[in-house]
Protein backbone atom coordinates (compact mmCIF):
# COMPACT_ATOMS: atom_id res chain seq x y z
CA UNK A 1 0.00 0.00 0.00
CA UNK A 2 1.29 3.80 -1.42
CA UNK A 3 2.45 5.46 2.10
CA UNK A 4 0.56 8.40 0.93
CA UNK A 5 -2.88 6.40 2.10
CA UNK A 6 -1.72 6.05 5.58
CA UNK A 7 -3.52 8.96 7.53
CA UNK A 8 -1.85 10.77 10.40
CA UNK A 9 -3.74 9.14 12.59
CA UNK A 10 -5.57 5.86 12.75
CA UNK A 11 -8.74 5.28 14.11
CA UNK A 12 -10.78 1.88 14.09
CA UNK A 13 -14.71 2.14 14.60
CA UNK A 14 -16.63 1.85 17.95
CA UNK A 15 -17.44 -1.94 16.83
CA UNK A 16 -13.82 -2.65 16.79
CA UNK A 17 -13.28 -2.42 20.39
CA UNK A 18 -11.69 -5.66 21.52
CA UNK A 19 -14.65 -8.18 23.08
CA UNK A 20 -12.25 -10.07 24.46
CA UNK A 21 -9.00 -9.90 26.32
CA UNK A 22 -6.15 -12.20 24.98
CA UNK A 23 -3.93 -14.22 27.61
CA UNK A 24 0.18 -14.70 26.11
CA UNK A 25 0.34 -17.62 28.65
CA UNK A 26 -1.86 -19.60 26.91
CA UNK A 27 -0.05 -19.71 23.83
CA UNK A 28 3.85 -19.71 25.55
CA UNK A 29 5.77 -23.03 25.58
CA UNK A 30 7.57 -22.41 29.46
CA UNK A 31 4.61 -21.33 31.40
CA UNK A 32 5.41 -18.39 34.30
CA UNK A 33 6.30 -20.22 38.03
CA UNK A 34 3.40 -20.02 39.87
CA UNK A 35 3.38 -17.96 42.91
CA UNK A 36 4.31 -19.46 46.46
CA UNK A 37 3.23 -19.35 49.47
CA UNK A 38 5.83 -17.44 51.42
CA UNK A 39 5.19 -19.90 54.69
CA UNK A 40 5.11 -23.26 52.94
CA UNK A 41 6.82 -22.46 49.64
CA UNK A 42 4.15 -24.33 47.68
CA UNK A 43 2.38 -22.72 44.65
CA UNK A 44 -0.47 -21.21 45.55
CA UNK A 45 -4.36 -22.02 45.68
CA UNK A 46 -7.42 -19.95 44.92
CA UNK A 47 -8.34 -20.24 47.88
CA UNK A 48 -5.31 -19.01 49.33
CA UNK A 49 -5.27 -16.11 47.12
CA UNK A 50 -9.12 -15.29 47.84
CA UNK A 51 -8.37 -13.04 50.89
CA UNK A 52 -6.42 -10.92 49.25
CA UNK A 53 -7.92 -10.55 45.28
CA UNK A 54 -11.18 -10.40 44.10
CA UNK A 55 -12.65 -14.01 43.23
CA UNK A 56 -13.07 -13.75 39.54
CA UNK A 57 -9.58 -11.92 39.54
CA UNK A 58 -7.97 -14.99 40.78
CA UNK A 59 -9.59 -17.30 37.91
CA UNK A 60 -7.79 -14.99 35.51
CA UNK A 61 -4.23 -14.70 37.54
CA UNK A 62 -4.10 -18.61 37.27
CA UNK A 63 -5.33 -19.21 33.90
CA UNK A 64 -2.66 -20.33 31.98
CA UNK A 65 -4.57 -22.16 29.40
CA UNK A 66 -7.43 -20.15 27.71
CA UNK A 67 -6.10 -17.80 24.95
CA UNK A 68 -9.21 -15.35 25.19
CA UNK A 69 -11.50 -14.44 28.14
CA UNK A 70 -14.46 -12.60 27.66
CA UNK A 71 -14.90 -8.76 28.29
CA UNK A 72 -17.62 -8.18 30.41
CA UNK A 73 -20.31 -5.98 28.95
CA UNK A 74 -20.21 -3.31 31.51
CA UNK A 75 -16.64 -3.08 30.91
CA UNK A 76 -16.98 -3.31 27.58
CA UNK A 77 -19.54 0.00 27.64
CA UNK A 78 -16.99 1.99 29.53
CA UNK A 79 -13.98 1.27 26.97
CA UNK A 80 -15.78 3.08 24.86
CA UNK A 81 -16.35 6.27 26.83
CA UNK A 82 -12.13 6.81 25.56
CA UNK A 83 -11.56 3.61 23.22
CA UNK A 84 -10.48 2.90 20.58
CA UNK A 85 -7.68 4.69 21.26
CA UNK A 86 -5.52 6.02 18.16
CA UNK A 87 -2.54 4.71 16.77
CA UNK A 88 -0.20 7.90 15.07
CA UNK A 89 2.22 7.58 12.43
CA UNK A 90 4.81 10.07 13.67
CA UNK A 91 5.83 12.11 10.43
CA UNK A 92 6.79 15.14 12.43
CA UNK A 93 9.23 13.21 14.14
CA UNK A 94 10.58 11.17 11.87
CA UNK A 95 10.92 14.52 9.32
CA UNK A 96 12.66 16.39 11.85
CA UNK A 97 15.28 12.70 12.74
CA UNK A 98 16.01 12.71 8.91
CA UNK A 99 14.72 8.61 8.93
CA UNK A 100 13.88 6.32 6.29
CA UNK A 101 12.44 4.42 9.49
CA UNK A 102 8.57 4.68 9.43
CA UNK A 103 7.36 5.09 13.17
CA UNK A 104 3.99 4.55 14.92
CA UNK A 105 2.74 5.02 18.22
CA UNK A 106 0.08 4.25 20.62
CA UNK A 107 -1.38 7.06 22.24
CA UNK A 108 -3.17 5.50 25.42
CA UNK A 109 -3.43 9.64 27.35
CA UNK A 110 -7.03 10.40 25.73
CA UNK A 111 -8.65 9.64 29.13
CA UNK A 112 -8.91 11.81 32.64
CA UNK A 113 -6.23 9.36 34.22
CA UNK A 114 -4.00 10.35 31.41
CA UNK A 115 -2.53 6.90 31.04
CA UNK A 116 -3.37 3.23 30.13
CA UNK A 117 -4.08 2.24 33.65
CA UNK A 118 -7.73 2.58 33.20
CA UNK A 119 -7.47 -0.38 31.36
CA UNK A 120 -7.51 -2.40 34.46
CA UNK A 121 -8.71 -0.12 36.94
CA UNK A 122 -12.10 -0.49 35.80
CA UNK A 123 -12.01 -4.56 35.26
CA UNK A 124 -10.73 -4.92 38.37
CA UNK A 125 -13.07 -2.32 40.41
CA UNK A 126 -16.03 -4.23 38.17
CA UNK A 127 -15.10 -7.68 39.73
CA UNK A 128 -15.27 -5.77 43.24
CA UNK A 129 -18.34 -4.73 43.32
CA UNK A 130 -20.25 -7.73 41.20
CA UNK A 131 -18.61 -9.50 44.67
CA UNK A 132 -20.46 -6.85 46.85
CA UNK A 133 -17.11 -5.36 47.94
CA UNK A 134 -17.08 -2.50 50.09
CA UNK A 135 -13.86 -1.10 48.35
CA UNK A 136 -10.47 -1.86 47.37
CA UNK A 137 -7.09 -0.74 48.55
CA UNK A 138 -3.74 -0.24 46.12
CA UNK A 139 -0.56 1.39 46.02
CA UNK A 140 0.89 3.72 43.24
CA UNK A 141 4.16 5.45 42.30
CA UNK A 142 3.77 8.17 40.09
CA UNK A 143 -0.16 8.24 40.35
CA UNK A 144 -1.42 7.34 36.98
CA UNK A 145 -2.49 3.97 38.25
CA UNK A 146 -4.26 5.53 41.80
CA UNK A 147 -5.45 8.46 39.54
CA UNK A 148 -7.24 5.60 37.17
CA UNK A 149 -8.84 3.32 40.03
CA UNK A 150 -9.74 6.14 41.74
CA UNK A 151 -12.01 7.00 38.87
CA UNK A 152 -13.04 3.77 38.44
CA UNK A 153 -14.20 2.96 41.48
CA UNK A 154 -15.98 6.08 41.76
CA UNK A 155 -18.08 5.08 38.26
CA UNK A 156 -19.07 1.36 40.55
CA UNK A 157 -19.40 3.28 43.50
CA UNK A 158 -17.12 1.73 46.03
CA UNK A 159 -14.33 2.97 48.70
CA UNK A 160 -10.55 3.24 47.32
CA UNK A 161 -7.86 4.03 49.42
CA UNK A 162 -4.28 4.29 47.91
CA UNK A 163 -1.28 4.37 49.42
CA UNK A 164 1.55 6.45 47.18
CA UNK A 165 5.17 6.55 47.37
CA UNK A 166 5.94 9.06 49.57
CA UNK A 167 8.34 11.01 46.98
CA UNK A 168 5.62 11.29 44.38
CA UNK A 169 2.60 12.02 47.04
CA UNK A 170 5.41 14.92 48.03
CA UNK A 171 6.14 15.63 43.91
CA UNK A 172 3.15 15.81 42.70
CA UNK A 173 0.64 17.20 44.61
CA UNK A 174 -2.05 17.53 41.80
CA UNK A 175 -1.90 13.50 40.78
CA UNK A 176 -2.68 13.68 44.26
CA UNK A 177 -5.39 15.79 44.57
CA UNK A 178 -6.98 14.36 41.36
CA UNK A 179 -7.75 10.96 43.56
CA UNK A 180 -9.42 13.06 45.84
CA UNK A 181 -11.78 14.45 43.54
CA UNK A 182 -12.81 11.33 42.72
CA UNK A 183 -13.32 10.21 46.19
CA UNK A 184 -10.27 7.86 47.20
CA UNK A 185 -8.34 8.55 50.54
CA UNK A 186 -4.25 8.70 49.73
CA UNK A 187 -1.73 7.97 51.95
CA UNK A 188 1.82 8.46 51.50
CA UNK A 189 4.02 5.64 52.15
CA UNK A 190 5.48 4.25 53.96
CA UNK A 191 3.29 5.42 57.21
CA UNK A 192 2.30 5.00 60.45
CA UNK A 193 -0.83 3.60 59.70
CA UNK A 194 0.12 0.00 59.49
CA UNK A 195 2.32 -2.10 61.25
CA UNK A 196 4.10 -2.83 58.30
CA UNK A 197 4.82 0.66 57.54
CA UNK A 198 5.88 1.19 61.13
CA UNK A 199 8.19 -1.28 60.72
CA UNK A 200 10.00 0.25 57.49
CA UNK A 201 10.20 3.63 58.66
CA UNK A 202 12.28 2.29 61.69
CA UNK A 203 14.41 0.21 59.54
CA UNK A 204 14.72 2.76 57.17
CA UNK A 205 14.61 6.31 58.56
CA UNK A 206 13.49 9.21 56.25
CA UNK A 207 13.20 7.05 53.77
CA UNK A 208 11.81 8.39 50.54
CA UNK A 209 9.70 4.76 49.95
CA UNK A 210 9.58 2.90 46.83
CA UNK A 211 6.11 0.36 45.21
CA UNK A 212 7.46 -2.26 47.01
CA UNK A 213 6.56 -0.69 51.00
CA UNK A 214 3.49 0.48 49.04
CA UNK A 215 2.37 -2.93 48.58
CA UNK A 216 2.87 -4.34 51.52
CA UNK A 217 1.21 -1.28 53.36
CA UNK A 218 -2.42 -1.88 50.80
CA UNK A 219 -2.38 -5.54 51.49
CA UNK A 220 -2.06 -5.43 55.03
CA UNK A 221 -5.23 -3.12 55.40
CA UNK A 222 -7.08 -4.84 52.89
CA UNK A 223 -6.86 -8.28 54.28
CA UNK A 224 -7.11 -6.97 57.94
CA UNK A 225 -10.28 -5.02 57.01
CA UNK A 226 -13.55 -6.28 56.39
CA UNK A 227 -14.99 -6.32 53.09
CA UNK A 228 -12.42 -5.25 50.81
CA UNK A 229 -9.97 -6.27 48.36
CA UNK A 230 -6.01 -5.67 47.12
CA UNK A 231 -5.54 -4.87 43.36
CA UNK A 232 -2.60 -3.95 41.52
CA UNK A 233 -2.19 -2.11 38.34
CA UNK A 234 0.47 -4.03 36.93
CA UNK A 235 2.71 -6.98 37.25
CA UNK A 236 0.17 -9.63 38.03
CA UNK A 237 -1.13 -11.65 34.90
CA UNK A 238 -4.30 -10.56 35.33
CA UNK A 239 -3.30 -7.00 35.12
CA UNK A 240 -1.31 -8.06 31.30
CA UNK A 241 -4.45 -9.63 30.54
CA UNK A 242 -6.62 -6.45 30.81
CA UNK A 243 -3.94 -4.12 28.49
CA UNK A 244 -4.13 -6.55 25.88
CA UNK A 245 -6.93 -4.29 24.50
CA UNK A 246 -3.84 -1.89 23.59
CA UNK A 247 -2.14 -4.39 21.69
CA UNK A 248 -5.18 -5.87 19.86
CA UNK A 249 -6.07 -2.54 18.87
CA UNK A 250 -3.19 -1.86 17.31
CA UNK A 251 -2.80 -4.84 15.69
CA UNK A 252 -6.31 -4.41 14.20
CA UNK A 253 -5.14 -1.10 12.69
CA UNK A 254 -2.11 -1.62 11.80
CA UNK A 255 -3.19 -4.76 9.49
CA UNK A 256 -6.12 -2.69 7.99
CA UNK A 257 -2.96 -0.82 6.30
CA UNK A 258 -0.96 -3.70 5.36
CA UNK A 259 1.64 -2.29 8.53
CA UNK A 260 3.81 -5.05 10.11
CA UNK A 261 6.17 -3.59 12.73
CA UNK A 262 9.92 -4.53 12.72
CA UNK A 263 10.83 -3.51 15.91
CA UNK A 264 8.75 -2.71 19.12
CA UNK A 265 9.18 -0.56 22.06
CA UNK A 266 7.61 -0.46 25.29
CA UNK A 267 8.72 1.33 29.06
CA UNK A 268 8.93 -1.33 31.36
CA UNK A 269 8.54 -1.06 35.44
CA UNK A 270 6.22 -3.81 36.01
CA UNK A 271 5.17 -4.83 32.81
CA UNK A 272 1.51 -3.47 32.40
CA UNK A 273 2.27 -1.34 29.63
CA UNK A 274 4.58 -3.62 27.33
CA UNK A 275 2.48 -6.41 27.93
CA UNK A 276 -0.16 -5.10 26.71
CA UNK A 277 1.12 -3.36 23.77
CA UNK A 278 3.08 -6.53 22.72
CA UNK A 279 0.29 -9.25 23.36
CA UNK A 280 -1.26 -10.32 19.98
CA UNK A 281 2.14 -10.08 18.25
CA UNK A 282 4.13 -11.95 20.90
CA UNK A 283 1.26 -14.38 20.39
CA UNK A 284 1.77 -14.90 16.52
CA UNK A 285 5.63 -14.89 17.96
CA UNK A 286 4.90 -17.84 20.16
CA UNK A 287 3.20 -20.07 17.64
CA UNK A 288 5.64 -19.78 15.49
CA UNK A 289 3.05 -17.06 12.61
CA UNK A 290 5.54 -14.27 12.37
CA UNK A 291 8.61 -12.27 14.54
CA UNK A 292 9.27 -9.45 15.89
CA UNK A 293 12.35 -7.25 17.29
CA UNK A 294 10.93 -6.77 20.73
CA UNK A 295 12.63 -3.85 23.28
CA UNK A 296 11.46 -3.67 27.01
CA UNK A 297 13.20 -0.47 27.94
CA UNK A 298 13.75 0.35 31.74
CA UNK A 299 15.45 3.57 34.02
CA UNK A 300 19.09 2.95 34.70
CA UNK A 301 18.25 3.32 38.56
CA UNK A 302 16.35 0.57 38.46
CA UNK A 303 16.95 -1.58 36.46
CA UNK A 304 15.30 -5.06 36.84
CA UNK A 305 15.70 -6.59 33.48
CA UNK A 306 19.08 -5.62 32.41
CA UNK A 307 20.84 -6.23 36.10
CA UNK A 308 18.45 -7.78 38.02
CA UNK A 309 18.49 -11.56 39.06
CA UNK A 310 16.07 -14.58 37.70
CA UNK A 311 14.95 -15.77 40.69
CA UNK A 312 11.73 -16.15 43.52
CA UNK A 313 11.09 -13.10 45.09
CA UNK A 314 8.74 -11.30 47.30
CA UNK A 315 6.66 -8.82 45.62
CA UNK A 316 6.77 -6.29 48.29
CA UNK A 317 9.37 -4.77 50.75
CA UNK A 318 7.50 -5.71 53.93
CA UNK A 319 7.26 -9.61 52.68
CA UNK A 320 3.75 -10.13 53.40
CA UNK A 321 2.76 -10.45 49.59
CA UNK A 322 3.25 -14.31 47.76
CA UNK A 323 6.66 -14.81 46.55
CA UNK A 324 6.95 -14.84 42.21
CA UNK A 325 9.60 -16.08 39.77
CA UNK A 326 10.80 -12.91 37.88
CA UNK A 327 13.58 -10.74 37.11
CA UNK A 328 13.96 -8.89 40.38
CA UNK A 329 16.80 -6.17 42.34
CA UNK A 330 14.85 -7.49 46.07
CA UNK A 331 11.97 -6.71 47.54
CA UNK A 332 14.38 -4.38 50.05
CA UNK A 333 15.61 -2.38 46.84
CA UNK A 334 14.96 1.16 47.13
CA UNK A 335 15.06 3.19 43.66
CA UNK A 336 16.97 6.68 44.04
CA UNK A 337 14.65 9.76 44.88
CA UNK A 338 15.74 11.53 41.96
CA UNK A 339 14.39 9.52 39.65
CA UNK A 340 11.50 11.67 38.05
CA UNK A 341 8.85 9.00 36.53
CA UNK A 342 7.00 5.91 37.65
CA UNK A 343 9.17 2.79 36.75
CA UNK A 344 10.38 2.31 40.22
CA UNK A 345 9.34 -1.55 40.97
CA UNK A 346 12.17 -4.12 42.13
CA UNK A 347 10.93 -6.79 40.02
CA UNK A 348 8.87 -7.58 36.95
CA UNK A 349 6.00 -9.52 35.39
CA UNK A 350 6.52 -13.36 35.85
CA UNK A 351 4.99 -13.69 32.43
CA UNK A 352 7.67 -10.95 30.81
CA UNK A 353 10.08 -12.40 32.52
CA UNK A 354 9.91 -15.90 31.50
CA UNK A 355 9.26 -14.65 27.81
CA UNK A 356 12.63 -12.57 28.32
CA UNK A 357 14.84 -15.55 29.79
CA UNK A 358 13.32 -17.38 26.93
CA UNK A 359 15.01 -15.07 24.37
CA UNK A 360 11.93 -13.97 22.65
CA UNK A 361 12.56 -10.21 23.42
CA UNK A 362 15.09 -7.81 24.87
CA UNK A 363 15.74 -5.16 27.31
CA UNK A 364 17.84 -2.38 27.62
CA UNK A 365 18.09 0.71 30.14
CA UNK A 366 18.51 4.34 29.51
CA UNK A 367 19.08 7.28 32.21
CA UNK A 368 16.72 9.60 32.93
CA UNK A 369 18.21 12.87 31.68
CA UNK A 370 18.52 11.50 27.83
CA UNK A 371 15.08 10.18 28.60
CA UNK A 372 13.98 13.58 28.95
CA UNK A 373 15.86 14.88 26.16
CA UNK A 374 13.78 12.47 23.96
CA UNK A 375 10.60 13.76 26.05
CA UNK A 376 11.13 17.53 24.71
CA UNK A 377 12.38 16.24 21.43
CA UNK A 378 9.20 14.47 20.76
CA UNK A 379 7.00 17.19 22.52
CA UNK A 380 8.26 20.33 20.45
CA UNK A 381 7.12 17.91 17.12
CA UNK A 382 4.61 15.55 18.01
CA UNK A 383 2.46 18.24 20.15
CA UNK A 384 2.37 15.80 22.82
CA UNK A 385 3.99 16.22 26.05
CA UNK A 386 5.14 12.94 27.13
CA UNK A 387 4.71 11.29 30.39
CA UNK A 388 8.30 10.36 31.67
CA UNK A 389 7.97 6.96 31.49
CA UNK A 390 6.16 6.61 27.94
CA UNK A 391 9.40 8.83 27.28
CA UNK A 392 11.91 5.37 28.00
CA UNK A 393 10.12 4.18 24.80
CA UNK A 394 10.76 7.37 23.16
CA UNK A 395 14.34 7.44 23.79
CA UNK A 396 14.91 4.26 22.51
CA UNK A 397 12.86 4.26 19.48
CA UNK A 398 14.62 7.72 18.46
CA UNK A 399 18.21 6.06 18.94
CA UNK A 400 16.31 2.91 16.83
CA UNK A 401 15.25 5.75 14.08
CA UNK A 402 18.67 7.39 14.11
CA UNK A 403 20.27 3.80 13.21
CA UNK A 404 18.21 3.36 10.51
CA UNK A 405 19.58 6.47 9.10
CA UNK A 406 22.89 5.45 9.48
CA UNK A 407 22.34 2.40 7.65
CA UNK A 408 19.46 3.20 5.41
CA UNK A 409 17.02 0.90 6.36
CA UNK A 410 13.19 1.47 6.46
CA UNK A 411 12.30 -0.09 9.24
CA UNK A 412 8.81 0.06 10.99
CA UNK A 413 9.04 1.12 14.43
CA UNK A 414 6.19 1.19 16.93
CA UNK A 415 6.09 2.35 20.75
CA UNK A 416 3.43 2.54 23.13
CA UNK A 417 3.18 6.47 24.31
CA UNK A 418 1.04 5.19 27.61
CA UNK A 419 0.61 8.91 28.29
CA UNK A 420 0.04 12.52 29.38
CA UNK A 421 3.16 14.14 31.82
CA UNK A 422 1.01 17.48 32.16
CA UNK A 423 1.36 16.05 36.11
CA UNK A 424 5.25 15.59 36.30
CA UNK A 425 6.03 19.45 34.88
CA UNK A 426 8.46 19.49 38.46
CA UNK A 427 10.60 16.77 36.72
CA UNK A 428 10.40 18.98 33.51
CA UNK A 429 11.41 21.81 35.56
CA UNK A 430 14.35 20.09 37.01
CA UNK A 431 15.29 19.09 33.47
CA UNK A 432 15.05 22.59 32.04
CA UNK A 433 17.24 24.46 34.66
CA UNK A 434 19.90 21.57 34.11
CA UNK A 435 19.55 20.16 37.86
CA UNK A 436 18.21 17.27 37.31
CA UNK A 437 20.99 14.31 38.28
CA UNK A 438 21.16 10.67 36.43
CA UNK A 439 21.77 7.86 39.44
CA UNK A 440 23.02 4.26 38.67
CA UNK A 441 23.08 1.86 41.20
CA UNK A 442 26.48 0.45 41.66
CA UNK A 443 26.86 -3.57 42.33
CA UNK A 444 27.61 -3.12 45.52
CA UNK A 445 24.28 -1.50 45.68
CA UNK A 446 22.40 -4.02 43.89
CA UNK A 447 23.78 -6.69 46.05
CA UNK A 448 22.67 -5.54 49.30
CA UNK A 449 19.03 -6.15 47.41
CA UNK A 450 20.18 -9.41 46.18
CA UNK A 451 21.14 -10.45 49.79
CA UNK A 452 17.63 -10.59 50.88
CA UNK A 453 16.74 -12.57 48.13
CA UNK A 454 14.44 -15.89 49.77
CA UNK A 455 16.24 -19.34 49.59
CA UNK A 456 13.68 -21.60 47.55
CA UNK A 457 14.97 -23.94 45.52
CA UNK A 458 12.69 -25.95 43.44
Amino acid sequence: MEEKKIPYKIYLNESEIPTKWYNMRADMKNKPAPLLNPGTLEPMTAEELAPVFCDELVKQELNDTDAYIDIPEEIQKFYKMYRPSPLIRAYFLEKALDTPAKIYYKFEGNNTSGSHKLNSAIAQAYYAKKQGLKGVTTETGAGQWGTALSMACSYFGIDCKVYMVKVSYEQKPFRREVMRTYGASVTPSPSNTTNVGKKILAEHPGTTGSLGCAISEAVEVATTTEGYRYVLGSVLNQVLLHQSVIGLETKTAMDKYGIKPDIIIGCAGGGSNLGGLISPFMGEKLRGEADYRIIAVEPASCPSFTRGKFAYDFCDTGMVCPLAKMYTLGSGFIPSANHAGGLRYHGMSSTLSQLYHDGLMEATSVEQTSVFDAAEQFARVEGILPAPESSHAIRVAIDEALKCKETGEEKTILFGLTGTGYFDMVAYEKYNDGVMTDYIPSDADLEKGFAGLPKVDL
